[in-house]
């Protein structure tokens, strides 16, 4: 079960509204959906949870890039809309790397084996089972950690965030009570 609410920031302070994400397939579609919600090019914050699995807050000022905050990235990392937050450069990898590959193992078969033979695999003494998995994702929170700092939430208070997250973000940000009325 997921959540997911845009916090919007005006000069009459904070507008609030629950989200639907179905037609959300990329960052750049979770950006855009936040700025269209934005006025006057203020701050937007979208909150995304999966029930007491982990949540992640993207913050987008303007025309500037998104800003990301997800308090598990292995968790969020079995979930669709956890995948788009998880970008390449927040997990360290070379950008479209994954799809390059993985495209080009569809085009050319690139297994070592011929058509109808059985896979090869390496002998026990060739593998390294103790090697880091460069395409594995940190367990643990993952992304910027004073994403809103300024705006009342320290990063060890982000830190200690566990269950019903964002409310007490919404308490610190000064949107408790618009929050209610979408919740």
């Amino acid at each position: 079960m997921y959540f997911a609410a845009l916090l919007a920031r005006t000069e009459d302070g904070w507008e609030a509204s629950d989200t639907e994400l179905d037609d959300v397939e990329t960052l750049s579609d979770l950006t855009d959906l936040a700025r269209e919600a934005s006025v006057d090019e203020d701050t937007v914050l979208v909150y995304i949870e999966q029930e007491d699995a982990w949540f992640g807050v993207v913050r987008v000022d303007g025309e500037e890039d998104p800003r990301i905050y997800v308090s598990d990235a292995s968790a969020a990392a079995r979930s669709s809309y956890g995948e788009i937050l998880l970008t390449d450069e927040m997990l360290g990898r070379e950008p479209g790397a994954e799809d390059e590959i993985a495209a080009l193992e569809e085009l050319v078969d690139l297994d070592g084996t011929e058509d109808g033979e059985p896979e090869r695999t390496a002998p026990a003494a060739e593998t390294d089972d103790d090697a880091p998995d460069p395409d594995a994702v940190p367990a643990g929170p993952i992304g910027e950690l004073g994403v809103l700092a300024d705006l009342g939430m320290s990063e060890k208070e982000l830190l200690t965030l566990q269950t019903d997250a964002l409310s007490e973000i919404a308490e610190a940000v000064g949107a408790a009570e618009v929050l209610e009325s979408v919740r």
